[in-house]
């Protein structure tokens, strides 16, 4: 696969980004691609490892090595065919993913790994700039009606297998616009949301009734969407957001991260004048939480002018490099510094926040913190202790809360009579997908519980497979066995 040389040849390039002055001006993405040749290149740097441990990396299980060796040869449009086979939106993977592939590639083992993650976006984006991605419509339908609720990556993929496999699908999708969180959590400047509208068109071309505005549980009646379908996908996400029960916290100024985010992108997208948004404008703004939302929220706010940004983390502060005890393939947890960092914040490890300080009028104006040890024993859940003499103040008009979510809202699963787990997500059985109701099935974060968007994919598509099989006795539909895949 690729040059049997090429690792040896070829350093490990990426993509560039504008500088962080220029781009926090704007919501536009601010990548700027390598040349051809240059991904070519890359392509060539694929190895012929025999055992290609990026399979196993990957939820989907794309066929890597084989595209990247289409991309070395300039064959791009048999590189998008092998790509679609496994992933049914490579434009979302490309840009979003953290690219646990990379994290099992063999050359990783003691080089820089493949660009897979990168590769995999030029294929797409070479593939619609030269129309090669177009509707592609079932030549048969069966007589069968499927709902799908969300439409988040979970439910795209699950409503795109489906409709592929003749069935009529219908997506609900609540808010005005269809993405689910690709739409309403993800900043623009790290996906604008074009790219989820020209996918949405192919998959509409192709059949697919996408209903918006349509809050099943609410304005849509759920035991009449049992009556009109032969069978439900659960895709609603895990949206119950992680609260901090400190003292101060219902001051205003003390604010989910998803709000904040969500209505930022409906002021990007025309649907709010800024003065509707929560703005970050001249506030000192502390965010809590060191994940991705954290990081978004970061961007974001620097993208307002604020007056400061400050990020707090309660574990303590990985490693940079690989830890000794997560080796190669394995994913691991180590220090992450995304574009948003670079564009401006100071970052703290080790620092629980004890309490919200609030004005006379309610509103935020500090919060107290005090730094943090973690007490490992064996066999023992870690202990969190505090380091006595460390409280201090912090001066800050705006905290947003990124702090992951518990589960899956109640709403759906109390209407249509469906258990739940005991981390309050919808129990639907690992082997196929399926509610203690018949015809009923959950997929993606729902499911599994707050995930990658890769994990959401894969969900969406294992289910398709088993609700088909459901309805006709068998199914066609790709399956992969995900049993002993990590749970990043």
């Amino acid at each position: 696969m690729g040059k049997t040389t090429g690792f040896l040849e070829y350093k490990r390039e990426d993509e560039s980004y504008v500088a962080p002055k220029k781009r926090i001006g704007n919501y536009e993405e601010f990548t700027i691609p390598l040349k051809e040749q240059k991904l070519k290149d890359q392509g060539a740097r694929c190895m012929d490892c025999g055992i290609p441990f990026c399979h196993s990396g990957c939820p989907l299980g794309n066929f890597i090595p084989d595209f990247n060796d289409k991309v070395y040869k300039g064959k791009w449009e048999e590189a998008i065919d092998i790509l679609h086979k496994t992933n049914n939106f490579p434009e979302f993977t490309g840009r979003l993913c953290p690219a646990p592939c990379e994290e099992a590639c063999v050359l990783g083992i003691n080089e820089d790994p493949v660009t897979i993650e990168n590769i995999e976006k030029n294929i797409v984006e070479t593939a619609f700039k030269n129309g090669w991605i177009t509707a592609n419509p079932p030549k048969l339908r069966t007589d069968k009606t499927v709902a799908v609720i969300g439409s988040g990556p979970a439910g795209l993929a699950a409503a795109q297998q489906l409709n592929r496999a003749g069935h009529t699908v219908t997506v609900f999708e609540r808010d005005e616009k269809v993405g689910g969180l690709l739409r309403y959590g993800i900043p623009d400047f790290k996906m604008e949301k074009h790219v989820i509208d020209r996918r949405v068109k192919v998959l509409e071309e192709e059949g697919i009734v996408f209903k918006t505005n349509a809050h099943v549980g609410e304005n849509v009646d759920a035991n009449k969407l049992k009556d009109e379908f032969d069978a439900i996908v659960l895709c609603g996400g895990a949206t119950v957001r992680r609260h901090i029960p400190i003292p101060g916290a219902d001051l205003n100024g003390v604010v989910q991260a998803m709000d904040f985010l969500k209505k930022n992108n409906e002021y990007v997208d025309g649907l709010k004048d800024f003065d509707e948004i929560i703005s970050a404008k001249g506030k000192n703004v502390i965010v809590i939480g060191g994940g991705d939302t954290g990081s978004d929220c970061i961007g974001t706010s620097n993208r307002h002018g604020a007056t400061s940004v400050t990020n707090f983390e309660i574990l303590s502060k990985p490693t940079e490099g690989r830890p000794a005890h997560q080796p190669w393939p394995y994913w691991p947890m180590k220090l992450k510094t995304t574009s948003s960092h670079q564009e401006g914040v100071e970052r703290f490890f080790s620092i629980s926040t004890k309490e919200f300080i609030g004005d006379k009028d309610g509103n935020l104006k500090a919060l107290k913190t005090v730094e943090v040890e973690w007490i490992f024993k064996p066999g023992e859940r870690p202990q969190l202790k505090e380091i006595e003499g460390t409280e201090k103040e912090w001066k800050c008009e705006l905290t947003l809360l990124a702090l992951g979510f518990t589960g899956a809202e109640m709403t759906l699963a109390e209407q249509f009579g469906l258990n739940m787990d005991f981390r309050t997500n919808i129990d639907a059985s690992t082997k196929n997908y399926a509610t203690n109701v018949p015809g009923i099935f959950a997929a993606g974060d729902m499911r599994r519980g707050q995930s990658l968007i890769v994990w959401a994919i894969s969900e969406g598509r294992q289910a398709a497979h088993h609700v088909d099989a459901y309805l006709m006795g068998e199914s066609h539909l790709p399956l992969k066995d995900d049993s002993d895949l990590p749970r990043v």
